[in-house]
């Protein structure tokens, strides 16, 4: 197939097609823009899959297609009995990418692995702060600078975990993409020169592809990493169209200007289905959105002023209008496709009457508060600003005035973990991993708090379930844990849960080799196109 060039993927033919015209150059026409490529430091799918999923690659993988760990840079792993020692056995060969900025003299050892977790959960590591006004936030979610007492070197080709505690879900987390490994070499190269903050602008790893040049808020480009330990990709150059809009999107993929699209608008599901030059993927999405509280600030403190906010939602009106019965409304903090999901809670009805009785008796009048609505697609929420404004008319009728607010991708994600955030801001997860603690200790544990919880909600109850179930191996017993957690969370409501939502991903007919992930990863190492 011949692309046909739109601005920003001409910005890319003098690059790519002039040097090869038999060179196959695949166009993902993605959402956003990523906020680095350092994974460690950030948490946003649109991250992730702009640095972790091309650039990099992990101990373990996910089996493509679904949520189960798999030998990645390491061949093979021991547990010891007490499920506090890992050891993994890395593969032997596998090669750092070689780029215009870096050539690697060495290839994967055990030294890379050692600095790539150490710099996460080591407060005094020389790489700790490398990078001004960021954090380590998802390894502080996932509690690794309490659980993790050691990483060691065995020999070049052996790393040990040694944990404070059994940890259950702790082969899947190290699957996740915080946890990709980094060269050392390179590291050190840049501290010598003075150019440590190019570790999160200018990637190298032993993903599938390497990087080229990011042009900001429009392109990024790579090329194919022929020295792939897993097999080099078949497409030759993989470029990222920055495409914030989805209707710009979907007449790009229409146009021939990309080969595939993330989060389409849910209007034109129907005619991406009809057109005879694309295909549609769809699965049921491993995701939630949801509207999180500030429950440190007032009225927001009082459950009970949550409680009723939650029952003036018209969820089914926001899933109507924003998904086009392609969402189903949430009543629970994790989707019903995960194990442990507790149906036998009931939701929230829609009752203004009720709500704004509840207001009353909880003292609360002239309620005026502000709701963050995202400047993104994502695939829990298509339309962020769409349902802000249903919730805004439905608040409106139990006298509670909103101001919706939003802010560019970046600072969106940052000014939201504010523990002095005001109102109430609308965000959502897809998995990462398949286990419930992704979900219920990640955004709702109080160690996240400050972080991933939006909802600053320390509730020592909830606490201290998911973090018993972290150290339970019998899946029956996490379950149960599971199950009442859900108990609390309805309770206490720190979030209006809001939807789960299919994952729906079109594309030119000409591609093969996509592999939809239950995780809500775009990855494209092994994708195709038809001549």
């Amino acid at each position: 197939m011949k692309l046909k060039f739109g601005f920003a993927a001409a910005l890319l033919a003098a690059t790519f097609l002039s040097t090869a015209a038999s060179a196959k150059t695949f166009v993902y026409c993605s959402e956003g823009s990523p906020e680095g490529f350092d994974p460690g430091l950030y948490t946003a799918g649109t991250t992730f899959d702009a640095s972790a999923h091309p650039v990099y690659s992990r101990l373990l993988e996910f089996e493509p297609g679904t949520t189960n760990p798999v030998a990645g840079l390491a061949e093979s792993w021991t547990v010891s009995e007490d499920g506090k020692e890992y050891v993994f056995k890395l593969r032997s060969g596998v090669k750092f990418q070689t780029t215009d900025f870096f050539t690697p003299t060495r290839e994967l050892n055990a030294d890379d692995v050692v600095f790539s977790i150490e710099r996460q959960i080591k407060a005094d590591h020389p790489w700790h702060q490398y990078v001004p006004g960021t954090s380590w936030e998802y390894a502080a979610g996932m509690g690794f600078p309490e659980l993790i007492k050691s990483v060691e070197k065995v020999d070049d080709l052996t790393v040990k975990f040694v944990l404070n505690r059994a940890e259950a879900p702790f082969l899947a987390n190290i699957a996740m993409p915080f946890a990709s490994i980094l060269s050392k070499e390179y590291a050190d190269k840049l501290d010598a020169e003075g150019k440590r903050e190019q570790l999160n602008q200018m990637p190298v790893g032993t993903g599938p592809f390497t990087f080229v040049g990011y042009q900001q808020d429009a392109v990024i480009r790579y090329k194919k990493n022929a020295d792939y330990w897993g097999g080099a990709p078949k497409i030759d150059d993989l470029v990222f169209a920055i495409t914030t809009d989805g209707a710009v999107r979907y007449q790009k993929l229409k146009a021939g200007e990309c080969h595939l699209m993330p989060f389409p608008n849910a209007a034109d599901v129907e005619a991406m289905k009809a057109d005879p030059s694309l295909k549609v993927m769809e699965q049921e999405g491993l995701n939630v959105a949801y509207l999180a509280y500030n429950t440190t600030q007032a009225p927001f403190d009082k459950p009970e002023v949550r409680k009723a906010l939650n029952k003036a939602i018209n969820k089914k009106a926001i899933v109507d209008a924003v998904f086009q019965g392609m969402a189903a409304p949430a009543k629970n903090p994790i989707p019903p496709t995960m194990w442990s999901y507790n149906d036998k809670i009931e939701d929230d009805t829609y009752d203004l009457d009720a709500a704004k009785k509840m207001l009353e008796e909880a003292g609360v009048k002239d309620l005026s508060m502000k709701i963050w609505a995202m400047p993104v697609s994502r695939p829990y929420m298509l339309n962020a600003r769409r349902a802000a404004e249903i919730m805004q008319d439905d608040f409106a009728k139990i006298g509670v005035k909103v101001e919706i607010v939003s802010y560019e991708w970046a600072e969106y994600l940052d000014r939201s973990k504010a523990k002095d955030r005001d109102g109430a801001a609308m965000l959502g997860w897809t998995g990462d991993n398949g286990d419930p603690d992704n979900f219920l200790d990640t955004l709702l544990g109080c160690e996240a708090v400050g972080g991933n919880n939006r909802a600053q909600w320390c509730n020592p109850e909830f606490d201290a379930l998911v973090k018993k179930a972290k150290v339970t191996s019998d899946k029956a017993e996490r379950t149960k844990l599971y199950e009442e957690a859900q108990v609390i969370f309805k309770r206490e409501a720190p979030w209006a849960t809001l939807d789960h939502s299919l994952s729906v991903v079109p594309m030119r007919k000409e591609v093969s080799g996509f592999v939809q992930s239950p995780l809500g990863d775009f990855t494209f190492e092994n994708v195709d196109i038809a001549e």
